[in-house]
């Protein structure tokens, strides 16, 4: 990631970040990379999450649960120019005696490593409502609440208890973030002051896709037209019938997915897609090689399901495709309804033609368009907004903490 230089609002601030997910994870989101750059002028506070998926018995969860138990014990480590803790809390929200314990031991632990870092009055920026109760034990001079996702509809999560903490901690924060229509309408019931955030991309990084270079070896020996997904295999979110239909109406297609199994629902299941000869499971890349991939790609996909999950979801991977120049195919996802450089479509047969169109009529001069449309959904103009939208609150934002 590149040196940038942050605006003044977003300069020399102590900043205590509660995301949902671990910081060394196999896919970085919205949370790791607005906290890595955020990092470079502020310092930074990452409380990894609180454990909001009710865990399964299956390796990926007994795996984190154990590495939490390591970590948890450690207090706060360095990891890419910021401070990350792994605070110990019981993952049973909806639980009563569990939520009265997280309630102490939250905020004792989070505000110890706030002092031992030297942060006072830091900013809270949460991605998840449960950081309302650190409110009181670090008096926040700002509050921010990112809504990248509606976790709520996540099937193992306790609805009814997200719900009301959203609607608490959306109605106290100074500034809400909502990555996707359908989450901006519903904060604007509770908040009003929201920021209409969709999530963006490294395109500098992803528009060296079109220009020569290695191609991802796993990738380069499968035959064209190399139909590429890259992000979290996961059947909470990925259409997996979809897939299955469209590689086996195509068998000259190779279908490459490129990511982490099981990431946000362990239980997915991925024989049937592994047992299909021109569907392949590359496994995950770290998010620097991912231009080496989309650099061998003839099309970019995003097949997910339809349910109240993704409906409010706008995936990171729509700008990083397009600023490598790809034609996109994706489901019709509510927030991508005014994006014009992806096409949609419903079903298998859709998707199949979607994609035979955009292989058709594609072109080193539609590539370069695409990227440079793209260019202008970065995390620098992102993060230009969000400053700009701080500088508007009514003395919210106040002056930097330290030098």
């Amino acid at each position: 990631m590149r040196p940038m230089e942050l605006q003044p609002a977003l300069q020399g601030r102590d900043i205590v970040c509660v995301g949902f997910a671990d910081w060394d994870t196999e896919l970085w989101t919205n949370q790791h990379h607005l906290m890595a750059r955020l990092a470079q002028g502020n310092r930074v506070l990452f409380v990894e999450s609180l454990g909001l998926r009710r865990p399964q018995l299956a390796g990926r969860d007994l795996r984190r649960i154990a590495r939490r138990l390591r970590t948890g014990l450690q207090g706060p480590r360095r990891r890419d120019g910021l401070d990350v803790l792994s605070p110990l809390v019981l993952p049973l929200h909806g639980n009563a005696a569990a939520e009265a314990l997280n309630r102490r031991l939250l905020p004792a632990l989070v505000s110890r490593a706030a002092r031992g870092i030297g942060m006072a009055r830091p900013w809270l920026w949460s991605y998840v409502p449960q950081a309302e109760v650190l409110l009181d034990a670090l008096d926040p001079s700002l509050v921010v609440y990112h809504c990248v996702d509606d976790i709520s509809a996540h099937e193992r999560i306790d609805t009814a208890s997200f719900r009301a903490a959203e609607e608490r901690f959306a109605g106290r924060a100074d500034l809400v973030l909502a990555s996707a229509p359908e989450l901006a309408r519903r904060m604007r019931t509770l908040s009003g002051n929201v920021l209409d955030a969709p999530n963006v991309a490294d395109t500098e990084l992803f528009a060296t896709a079109l220009s020569h270079g290695p191609v991802d070896a796993a990738l380069a020996v499968l035959p064209a037209p190399r139909i590429v997904f890259t992000g979290a295999i996961s059947a909470v979110k990925l259409d997996i019938p979809l897939l299955l239909e469209l590689a086996r109406a195509r068998r000259d297609w190779s279908l490459a997915l490129v990511g982490p199994v099981g990431l946000g629902d362990p239980t997915t299941d991925v024989s049937e897609l592994a047992a299909e000869p021109n569907v392949h499971l590359l496994g995950a890349r770290r998010y620097e090689e991912l231009p080496s991939v989309l650099r061998g790609a003839d099309a970019g996909l995003i097949p997910y399901v339809s349910s109240a999950l993704t409906d409010s979801i706008f995936p990171m991977k729509v700008y990083e495709y397009l600023a490598a120049g790809l034609p996109v195919v994706a489901t019709p996802l509510p927030a991508l309804a005014g994006v014009q450089q992806v096409a949609t479509a419903a079903d298998g047969a859709g998707f199949r033609q979607a994609l035979e169109q955009a292989l058709a009529g594609d072109s080193p001069a539609l590539r370069g368009a695409r990227s440079a449309d793209a260019a202008s959904h970065s995390w620098d103009e992102r993060l230009r907004e969000i400053a700009a939208a701080i500088e508007a609150l009514p003395a919210a934002a106040g002056t930097p903490q330290r030098g």
